[in-house]
């Protein structure tokens, strides 16, 4: 008899999306903190024992650390929020991470653009 999967990473895939969907709603509609403004959450990772979760966020405009004090200060009342939301357990610790995957992926476009606008002077020149 074949052992039978287990589907935890499956569910902790589920409740980290969940936990996404939730703080956005959260974020946008009930956290009145002046110093968060045009938040993007990226992603979370939930610990295997939903005991934290890591919320990655990105901004649209604003200092990325002035707005990750402000959110980790808030994580109590967002944790709040999602223990009236979510069914489950364990609702985890919100630790806010700036993301900078999209600044990464600004200045990785600007280098491509870059090398190909030099290559194809070069191509002219030859």
């Amino acid at each position: 008899m074949a052992a039978k999967k287990s589907s935890t990473p499956n569910r902790a895939f589920k409740v980290a999306d969940q936990i996404q969907r939730d703080l956005t709603e959260l974020i946008a509609r009930e956290l009145k903190d002046p110093r968060v403004g045009m938040v993007t959450l990226q992603g979370v990772e939930v610990t295997p024992d939903y005991a934290h979760a890591k919320v990655f966020f990105s901004l649209l405009v604003g200092d990325p650390v002035e707005t990750q004090a402000a959110l980790n200060q808030a994580a109590g009342f967002l944790r709040n929020g999602l223990f009236k939301r979510l069914h489950i357990h364990t609702v985890p610790t919100l630790h806010f991470v700036f993301d900078r995957t999209s600044e990464r992926a600004a200045d990785m476009n600007a280098l491509i653009a870059k090398a190909v606008s030099s290559r194809a002077k070069d191509d002219e020149d030859a």
